[in-house]
């Protein structure tokens, strides 16, 4: 169970280290306005998703799958496991419905300001789109990761 548990904490490293830092540059970009500089970090941000975000996610799903049946918690009702499950799977629903697709809006508005040298209204759209999405997506993990360690019910 040691081991289950030091893979469970790494995989929340990853997948929260991850969205936290990525969303971090990906803002420091947009500020300085620069569109070869925009276009890096939103590819960046796309591969990071893939390289830390998504291994972090499946160390969280498959040790806490395991811990869980392991440990008996029980699913029945609401209780801290539900709900860090329930918010787990909205934040899922967020990142495959809204943010994916709008990251890939930014990597295609992103390279064509790169070819006509302007960012468009379009890509900041999509930005504040992905910043406001992106905040809640990030906020439903660290509620989780609250429920994780209190199990306050």
């Amino acid at each position: 169970m040691t081991l289950l548990l030091f893979l469970h904490i790494a995989g929340s490293l990853l997948f929260l280290g991850n969205i936290i830092t990525a969303a971090f540059w990906k803002v420091r970009a947009d500020v300085r306005g620069d569109a070869a500089e925009i276009h890096r970090t939103v590819n960046n941000v796309m591969l990071a998703d893939y390289a830390f975000t998504l291994p972090g996610l499946l160390l969280l799903i498959v040790t806490g799958s395991l811990m869980a049946a392991k440990g008996g918690y029980s699913l029945a009702g609401l209780n801290w496991l539900t709900a860090s499950l329930i918010l787990f799977g909205i934040t899922g629903v967020l990142w495959l419905a809204v943010l994916i697709p709008l990251q890939r809006g930014m990597i295609r508005l992103s390279r064509q300001a790169l070819e006509n040298g302007t960012i468009s209204a379009a890509y900041k759209k999509l930005s504040a789109y992905w910043a406001v999405f992106g905040i809640l997506a990030t906020l439903l993990p660290l509620f989780i990761l609250y429920f994780m360690v209190s199990k306050p019910f």
